[in-house]
This record gives structure tokens, sequence and C-alpha cells, in this order.
């Protein structure tokens, strides 16, 4: 019996050390497993969160950039422009309606004969301006004037029925002119309160 029994001691301890170390192996391989699928967690969220902060400051940054005197002069010219070029380019007509009262502006495609009505399907851009950025009087190429009542710019196929100026005031109370040329459909922007060139009756030309 002593004989039989060494050998099947040894074995035994043989296998529980077999069974041990695979269990080892398999606890490490485990882990390593846990940690690499945390790490591709950790890294998903980070890049997830910079993108949601990307996001976030563009959003920002345009927003300041809306409220600041140049953004909103340009998206008013840009209003201007379209409203040009959109009927250059086909048998539409387009109107631009100024609001001094409102600090406002509105861009729309004219589809109605009653030029007063204005219909919510129209309406193309409508935009407020700001304290950086306010409307202080428009003046038309004919000599009109108003800084109370609203302004219209209408553009049809062969450019605009009237030129003319708008004068904006930035945050330092700095005048501004968005120049209207009847003739040529440019929309330029000039510091200043500048003079407008009115055109000349046929009578005034020498020639």
């Amino acid at each position: 019996m002593p004989i039989c029994s060494a050998p099947m001691h040894t074995d035994l301890v043989s296998r529980i050390s077999y069974f041990v170390s695979r269990m080892r192996h398999a606890s490490r391989d485990t882990l390593h497993a846990s940690r690499g699928f945390t790490l591709t967690e950790l890294i998903v969220v980070v890049v997830i969160i910079s993108l949601v902060v990307f996001l976030a400051q563009m959003n920002l940054l345009g927003l300041l950039r809306k409220n600041t005197f140049k953004g909103q002069v340009q998206d008013f010219i840009w209003t201007m422009q379209m409203a040009a070029s959109a009927a250059a380019e086909s048998d539409r007509r387009y109107e631009v309606i100024i609001d001094p009262t409102e600090q406002s502006y509105m861009l729309r495609q004219i589809t109605s004969p009653e030029l007063s009505e204005i219909l919510d399907e129209e309406i193309v851009v409508e935009k407020y301006f700001s304290d950086n950025c306010r409307v202080v009087y428009v003046q038309f190429d004919d000599g009109e004037y108003t800084n109370d009542l609203r302004a219209k710019f209408r553009a049809g196929h062969s450019g605009w029925q009237y030129g003319g100026k708008i004068v904006l005031l930035d945050q330092d109370e700095q005048p501004y002119s968005v120049v209207v040329n009847r003739l040529n459909r440019m929309i330029e922007l000039k510091k200043g309160d500048v003079e407008l060139l009115v055109p000349k009756a046929k009578d005034e030309v020498p020639f």
C-alpha cells in the first residue's frame, strides 16, 4: 500500500498545481481584457467630450460674431446682395424692408400684387439689430428720408428700383453707411455718414 500511495499523492498535487496555475492565467487574461475594455471606453468618452466642447465653442464664437457690429453688418449686406442676385437670375421680385423703429430688417419674395401685404411664405430672412449695430435713418437717392417708417428696397431683374444709404451706428456711436447703388447693384460699406450721390434729372445733364 505505501508503494502505491506515494505516486497517487504526487499526481494529485500535480493536478491541483496545474489547476491553480490555469486559474491564475485565466484571472490575468480577464484582468487584461477588463483593462483594455475600460481604456477603450475612456478613449471614446474623451473623444465625445472633446467633440461636444468643440461644437459648443464654435456656436459661442458664432454667436459672439453675430452680436458684433461687423458680424451684423456683414449679415445685412449679405441679405441685400442675396436679394439683388436672386432677382437678377430670375423673373421674381424681392424686397428688403428696414424698420428703424423695430431695429429689424426682412427679405421677402414678392408674390402678391398687393405690395403692402406680407405673407408668411414670402419671408426669406427676418433679423434684428442689437445695441452694437443700430439703424439711424435711411435715405433714398430720390431724396426721400426716413428714421421711423419702414424703408423698402425693391430688386427686380433689371436691378434696384431705388438706390440709397442705410446709416448705422456701432457700439462707439460711430456712423457707417451701407450704400446701395442702383446702377451697378453693388452694396458697399463706407465709414461715416457719407454723402449720397443723387441721379441727375435729364435737364441737368449738359449733353
